[in-house]
């Protein structure tokens, strides 16, 4: 039987003979475990961090809700990239992933800092929802895309192009799905209290 850590075979004479892969291919296994633990440390962080900012523990999980985002724009643009020039998802992408993780939760913010001020206006959640996402437009396009130039400074240095076009596709899909999910989960998690402190403050007025 074969797989990705090795391969096992039976001799004639009944034998078990165990091959592992070694040299190389078992560095590249260790050094993505390696980024793999990293990341879930940096997930971790960047929800702690959000958790003091906003001092609640349900709109960081909002926030961070658009990373997994990131990764439509990843798999598929490293699929593209490796058939059109030979460049595969590799251990600069990891890190490149694992920048996103703190990089594509920036859009997220921006829209939940308006929100939260749009609250004190009795706007209704639908209503605070479109003008967030039609007034924050504008700042998240230009954002995504100086980041994005940015990055493509070092897609030439064939060291770094990994992390340069992880962070290119990422941040591009991401930025636009961003303005789908991220009302769609605020709604479903938040909608009630919005309901409920809209109501409180129109009696306040009455």
């Amino acid at each position: 039987s074969l797989n990705l850590f090795g391969a096992e075979y039976r001799t004639a004479d009944n034998e078990v003979v165990h091959i592992t892969l070694g040299g190389e291919w078992e560095l590249t296994l260790e050094v993505f475990r390696d980024l793999g633990i990293a990341m879930a440390g940096a997930i971790f962080l960047v929800y702690f961090v959000l958790v003091a900012q906003f001092a609640s523990f349900r709109e960081p999980l909002i926030i961070m809700a658009t990373i997994p985002l990131s990764l439509i724009g990843v798999l598929p643009g490293f699929m593209f990239l490796g058939y059109a020039t030979g460049l595969y998802f590799n251990a600069t992408s990891m890190i490149g992933v694992i920048a996103l993780a703190g990089i594509a939760v920036n859009n997220s913010i921006i829209l939940l800092e308006y929100l939260n001020s749009l609250k004190q206006t009795g706007l209704s959640l639908e209503e605070a929802l479109i003008e967030a996402g039609t007034t924050r437009f504008r700042p998240i396009l230009l954002t995504t895309v100086t980041t994005m130039l940015g990055s493509l400074t070092i897609a030439n240095d064939p060291v770094w192009a990994g992390l340069a076009y992880a962070i290119v596709f990422g941040l591009g899909v991401s930025s636009v799905l961003t303005l789908i999910v991220f009302p769609v989960v605020f709604y479903m998690i938040k909608g009630r209290d919005w309901d409920a402190g809209d109501s409180q403050s129109k009696v306040g007025k009455k």
